[in-house]
């Protein structure tokens, strides 16, 4: 009895791929929306507007569930809990750079 090899199923890799270290290629390792050239406070600055518009959507979302007019409930509650998500993890950003900077201006020099 003689068994047929296994057909290759696995997708080439195209040949420009390249691979940054944690694993992910260059082109995907920066977030969405962001250039190279832009700074740290520029990100900043984006990362900001993005809560502030998550806010915004949850907000419109609440008035529509108050009117009677929001038709799908879990869009309110996708909404809410990625807004409450955004806001945590901005908080602990500014706790670590509060932390860091405190830090900084404990050293002696």
């Amino acid at each position: 009895m003689s068994i047929a090899p296994i057909p290759s199923i696995a997708p080439a890799l195209p040949p420009a791929a390249t691979v940054s270290p944690a694993g992910r290629s260059a082109a995907s390792a920066a977030a969405p929306g962001d250039s190279p050239g832009d700074s740290f406070g520029d990100k900043v600055t984006n990362a900001l507007d993005g809560l502030a518009a998550s806010h915004a959507e949850v907000d419109r979302l609440a008035v529509q569930a108050a009117t009677g007019d929001l038709t799908a409930v879990h869009d309110f509650t996708i909404a809410a809990s990625e807004a409450q998500l955004l806001t945590e993890l901005t908080v602990e950003v500014r706790n670590r750079a509060v932390e860091a900077f405190n830090d900084i201006m404990r050293m002696q020099v």
